[in-house]
């Protein structure tokens, strides 16, 4: 049986990251624990006065399959590339491996169609990451705070 998990990533602005995140992913935000009106209210119950404000921290997959995600507070400014990101998969079935069964001009326009819908959202588009040899074509993105994510 696969280990569950949770993602947990560092942030300024946790409700600006989870909100993104959310429509980026298809999640939603996580309601707050049965009983608690809000999170702050369950945060004050657990004694995490010092994290009330936040706001909606956590996202979760609506059908139940992927980890949830936890942006967590942390006051250090981002440095460096980012060990670890996503790859958001727009231009086929969103399966891991990109089906070349699409036409790759299919697969381009899907591509670009979804950096512009996250750049709406607060996204920064980077730039297109193909390689001339190879039938790939994605996008390079950085979410509202910097962090670097691909678009394939």
């Amino acid at each position: 049986m696969p280990t569950r998990f949770q993602l947990v990533i560092d942030c300024k602005d946790p409700e600006l990251l989870a909100r993104f995140w959310a429509a980026a992913l298809g999640y939603v935000l996580e309601p707050s624990p049965e009983g608690f009106a809000t999170w702050d209210d369950w945060r004050r119950d657990n004694g995490l006065a010092d994290m009330v404000g936040l706001g909606a921290d956590s996202i979760i997959d609506p059908r139940g399959d992927g980890p949830r995600i936890w942006f967590r507070v942390e006051p250090e400014a981002k440095v460096g590339k980012n060990r670890l990101h996503f790859d958001i998969h727009a231009s086929s079935d969103r399966s891991v491996v990109v089906s070349r069964s699409v036409p790759f001009a299919t697969r381009k326009q899907r591509v670009d169609a979804e950096a512009r819908r996250l750049a709406d959202l607060g996204a920064t588009i980077t730039g297109v990451l193909t390689a001339d040899s190879l039938d790939h074509y994605a996008m390079g993105m950085k979410d509202p705070e910097g962090n670097e994510f691909d678009i394939n």
